[in-house]
């Protein structure tokens, strides 16, 4: 793999008695669309804008294309940034929003014209040159901070919740955008962002991150979904059920005994002894019979959830409840079938089992 653009090294940030951002070591790679993904208060924003230049560290190294960069202001660093709130000049127009950090880098006035221009050309802004920023709607601002920082070339672009102020329509529109437009410049983006679906939508990897700390980085958004490492990240990406076990190892097999329940054959590294494992709500099914090869708990429906394509089913096992997610064009001819106080089988395949940290 080639040398990364950006390379964190074991960087940590305190406020006092309060450590933000604890030994977080990252590698991002030219033309990645990175994103930071956790809960508000877990340090990604913090450590976006430590590798602007807008927080000093308090221990660790940033390098961008190899030059720790801890020694320059935001300015000289080969970064921008695109904040949630646009931080557009409200008494510039939208040329002369786009062009200020040209104008401070004195480029030609001719080669301004033409980069603005293009810019407005390539966020789907043509025509308007002149309107203030009040003039525009949410996703216009938008765009015209996104051309404002693209302008200048950056090495890494640093995007902040960008599209937190949008309305949810816009926001979707907004995502396919984005990554269209980071596929189009082959530019790296950072993106920070609390929305999980925001993140797979977008993003080439995710890095989950939980009190300073990363928790998991993904190869890929699917593994992050499928193949959750610890319990924090299993909840926090997307809906799952937790259970617990006791893993047993002998004869260089691996099984999983429930408390009140089967054991199960399973593939795992950890540790023998008590553990938690994951299975998500659709891979699971709910039936009136055990199922032959799927690992089966009796269960008691507690309430069953029309979402419209999908249908959910909660379920209580010894003390506990669990959902089920059914897809209703597979469940169609069967709706119905269960209803509130009645006994059924609750099963998964033993392959969709993930034992957790």
């Amino acid at each position: 793999m080639s040398e990364p653009v950006l390379d964190i090294r074991n960087v940590s940030k305190r406020f006092g008695s309060v450590t933000a951002v604890d030994n977080v070591s990252l590698q991002i790679q030219r033309g990645e669309f990175f994103s930071l993904l956790g809960p508000s208060g877990c340090g990604k924003t913090t450590l976006l804008r430590m590798i602007a230049g807008f927080e000093e560290t308090t221990e660790g190294q940033i390098l961008i294309n190899g030059k720790d960069v801890a020694p320059l202001p935001p300015y000289k660093r080969p970064v921008n940034t695109v904040f949630q709130h646009y931080s557009l000049f409200p008494h510039m127009n939208v040329s002369q929003n786009i062009a200020f950090g040209l104008e401070r880098k004195k480029t030609p006035k001719v080669e301004i014209g033409k980069i603005v221009k293009d810019s407005l050309d390539l966020v789907r802004l043509s025509g308007f040159e002149k309107r203030r920023p009040s003039q525009l709607s949410g996703g216009q601002k938008q765009r015209v901070a996104l051309a404002r920082a693209l302008v200048m070339h950056p090495e890494v672009l640093l995007l902040d919740e960008p599209l937190g102020a949008l309305d949810m329509k816009l926001r979707k529109e907004m995502q396919v955008e984005l990554k269209n437009l980071q596929e189009q410049l082959k530019i790296t983006f950072i993106f920070v962002t609390h929305d999980q679906e925001e993140a797979m939508v977008m993003s080439d990897r995710i890095a989950v991150m939980n009190a300073g700390k990363i928790e998991q980085v993904g190869k890929s958004c699917s593994e992050i979904y499928e193949h959750p490492r610890t319990e924090f990240v299993a909840n926090f990406i997307g809906a799952t059920n937790i259970f617990e076990a006791n893993l047993n190892s002998g004869n260089g097999e691996r099984d999983l005994q429930m408390p009140k329940g089967p054991a199960f054959a399973v593939d795992s590294h950890r540790n023998a002894g008590a553990v938690k494992f994951t299975v998500r709500p659709e891979k699971m099914q709910l039936s009136a019979q055990e199922i032959a090869g799927r690992v089966c708990l009796p269960v008691k429906v507690v309430d069953e959830i029309f979402q419209g394509t999908n249908t959910s089913w909660v379920v209580e096992y010894h003390g506990a409840r669990y959902t089920i997610i059914e897809q209703n064009s597979k469940v169609v001819e069967e709706q119905g079938r269960f209803s509130r106080g009645d006994d059924a089988v609750l099963s998964w395949n033993p392959k969709h089992t993930v034992v957790l940290e």
